[in-house]
């Protein structure tokens, strides 16, 4: 996709601030010796906030705060009473669905902060106080970059098209059956994952992933070429377990997994803000190994050969109500 000299540089400007931001981030929760502080959704919406300050995530700079902290409060009250179980994660979810909807959000990250510290385990209540403080901070930076960013340039009309199908899939969803169809899915991978042990296998971006494309499945968009999705998460998740051995969790590492994982997403010419958030999750777990990029693969292609059975499923019903019609 080209870009003109002035878009090309405001991406290029927003890419740097979202390194220094998340640079900052982690080097803050390795001095006060909290690594959720690091929260990995942060890498996702950083990355889409400031290359993307016109989208819809960034016109809802309180709803970033606001929403991600509701459901990171509920996720550790239910991880508070219970162990990973997966009656408890499908009712965090379907708690997250209802924060977004009644606050009219288009924040799908936050069912990531409500699910997190189910598969991290995670029971302190700090939990959603660095949630909040790290996303309060993002959202003062947006704040200043919506002000002083570059603004005087157009996007061409390949430009145009991208933009309008990712802020399509960040906008609440609009497929009938798209909750029940998510919550179905949540079930059956948490169950797989309860048995096996293998909690990533439903890793909380892989939510979000599932929240966007059975919400809007007749968006395009990167899903036109579906294998890219089990192939760059892996990718970064496993980029993401060696910078994290290499640097010692350090904030060096996850600068560089940053750094790397948007030039995949470059690579493959998409833009898919849950593959960064894939890449920091190793460095808030507390021994990650090769199980975690294993279990990442083997979740994306889940949701991919449910997403594919559903759409069968759901054009031939739309088929049969229209002969039913005629």
């Amino acid at each position: 996709m080209s870009r003109g000299p002035k878009q090309h540089t405001a991406v290029f400007l927003g890419e740097i601030l979202a390194l220094i931001y998340m640079g900052a981030i982690a080097l803050l929760a390795r001095k006060i010796g909290f690594s959720l502080l690091l929260f990995p959704e942060l890498a996702a919406l950083s990355h889409d906030v400031f290359t993307r300050p016109r989208g819809k995530w960034a016109s809802q700079p309180w709803q970033l705060v606001l929403t991600p902290t509701i459901t990171a409060f509920f996720g550790l009250f239910v991880v508070r009473h219970t162990n990973f179980n997966t009656l408890a994660l499908t009712l965090i979810v379907a708690v997250s669905l209802l924060v977004i909807k009644l606050l009219k959000s288009m924040m799908a990250p936050a069912i990531s902060a409500g699910v997190l510290p189910m598969v991290l385990v995670e029971r302190s209540w700090i939990y959603p106080v660095t949630v909040f403080a790290g996303l309060s901070l993002l959202a003062l930076v947006l704040l200043a970059w919506k002000r002083y960013a570059p603004t005087n340039y157009s996007l061409s009309s390949e430009e145009e098209i991208d933009s309008k199908v990712i802020d399509d899939l960040e906008a609440p969803p609009h497929d009938r059956l798209w909750s029940a169809a998510l919550l179905v899915f949540v079930l059956a991978l948490a169950a797989l994952a309860q048995v096996t042990g293998l909690f990533f296998l439903i890793f909380p971006p892989l939510i979000v992933v599932a929240y966007e494309i059975l919400g809007h499945p007749e968006v395009p968009g990167w899903m036109a070429r579906p294998i890219l999705f089990p192939l760059i998460s892996f990718l970064t998740a496993a980029v993401g377990l060696e910078f994290c051995h290499v640097f010692d969790a350090g904030f060096v590492g996850v600068i560089v997994t940053m750094l790397c994982s948007v030039a995949i997403l470059k690579v493959f010419k998409v833009h898919m803000p849950p593959a960064l958030t894939v890449g920091i999750i190793p460095f808030v777990m507390k021994a990650p190994d090769y199980r975690y990029p294993i279990s990442v693969l083997m979740g994306t292609i889940a949701l991919m050969s449910y997403f594919w059975a559903y759409s069968r499923l759901r054009e031939s019903a739309w088929l049969r109500r229209f002969h039913y019609e005629r």
